[in-house]
């Protein structure tokens, strides 16, 4: 064999050698971004062995939930489940309000009883797309309430939402409204009396087009810049900002500070990655993180700890932040949008519809 001959094959296996060299980088490099190992701080779980009459199970050492006995699996054991979030244990949308609601008085010959009045409501509590709520005087507080058991009540008042954000209260839905407040008034002994219905239409339309023209929902899409990121490095680094998961697949949520109200924040990513059989090798290439600006409390400060969250996040994760469109949002954008939502709470405010309040959370839902 001549030295040439030779020379080509040690010039041949080098470059073989050189090909799958790379080609091993480059799948290293393009595979998902996996969440950080665990600190290795957990006391470790030893199994007793099992006796021959038992049966073998899986014991999982998971975080304790108060009032919850299992939870779905989660990519990061390190977060809490979705049953862990805190439940509203009331309803905190306020009560009828001449403001964005219908109401109709409805007048009593005497006393009526509250397990009456549950019995006598509408099957459904909607006329068309608009919410439908009754009220009753409570006897001893002298309060609008929603009807309970074992209560009296000296009068009671229906209502109807004239707006929210599929639209005004139309004809049709005032008419299905009137036809369910008029068979409970009946059914309770009582006397409605209605407003006149174009009256209340064109009130509605007034009230959807202020809504309309004040309605703001933000959202931001970070995207990776090289690697790709797996369900469980996106939780891992939104859990150390506050988010927890939430009850869809793909979505996390940043608590609002009180028990009950909506979210300050969304993160949301794919959900058929979220519902991969192996999610740390779904590859996740961008996440949006959204604001309903109406529906928090500018005392929150929700779009300054979104522009918080998104340059953090895009730090951490090697990421872009830009707009639906893929334009890059530099800070000068972003401050534009700060002073623009500046004006947008004071106008919410002038109207007595502040954002996070009751009636705000009613109107723009």
């Amino acid at each position: 064999m001549s030295n040439l001959t030779v020379a080509l094959a040690i010039l041949g296996g080098l470059v073989l050698a050189s090909v799958v060299g790379y080609n091993a980088w480059m799948s290293r490099r393009s595979a998902p971004r996996q969440p950080d190992a665990p600190n290795g701080d957990r006391p470790e779980t030893v199994s007793a062995p099992l006796s021959r009459d038992e049966e073998p199970v899986l014991h999982v050492a998971g975080h304790p939930v108060a009032g919850a006995e299992r939870h779905e699996p989660l990519f990061d054991p390190d977060l809490p489940a979705p049953s862990a979030l805190p439940i509203p244990t009331a309803d905190r949308r306020g009560g009828l309000d001449p403001l964005i609601d219908v109401i109709a008085p409805i007048t009593l010959e005497g006393l009526a009883s509250g397990d009456a009045a549950i019995a006598a409501m509408p099957a459904t509590r909607r006329a068309g797309s608009k919410p439908v709520a009754i009220e009753g005087l409570n006897e001893h507080t002298g309060e609008w309430e929603p009807a309970a058991p074992g209560q009296r009540y000296g009068a009671f008042q229906a209502g109807v939402q004239l707006a929210n954000r599929t639209g005004a209260l139309n004809e049709i839905e005032y008419s299905e409204f009137v036809v369910k407040a008029q068979a409970f008034a009946d059914a309770v002994n009582g006397a409605p009396e209605f407003p006149e219905m174009l009256d209340e239409v064109a009130r509605a339309r007034e009230l959807d087009q202020f809504a309309s023209a004040h309605d703001a929902q933000l959202s931001f899409v970070l995207r990776a810049l090289h690697a790709a990121w797996s369900p469980g490095y996106v939780q891992q680094n939104a859990a150390r900002l506050g988010f927890v998961a939430g009850i869809i697949p793909g979505r996390m949520v940043l608590p609002a500070s009180e028990l009950g109200l909506p979210p300050i924040l969304g993160l949301s990513f794919d959900t058929q990655a979220a519902l991969a059989d192996d999610p740390a090798q779904s590859a996740i290439r961008e996440l949006t993180l959204s604001l309903d600006v109406p529906q928090v409390d500018r005392a929150e400060r929700p779009f300054a700890r979104m522009r918080e969250t998104a340059a953090t996040l895009a730090r951490e994760m090697d990421g872009l932040v830009t707009d639906s469109d893929g334009q890059l949002l530099r800070e000068e954008t972003m401050d534009a949008i700060g002073a623009d939502l500046e004006q947008l709470y004071d106008t919410l405010d002038s109207r007595e519809l502040s954002a996070g309040s009751p009636l705000a959370r009613r109107l723009f839902s």
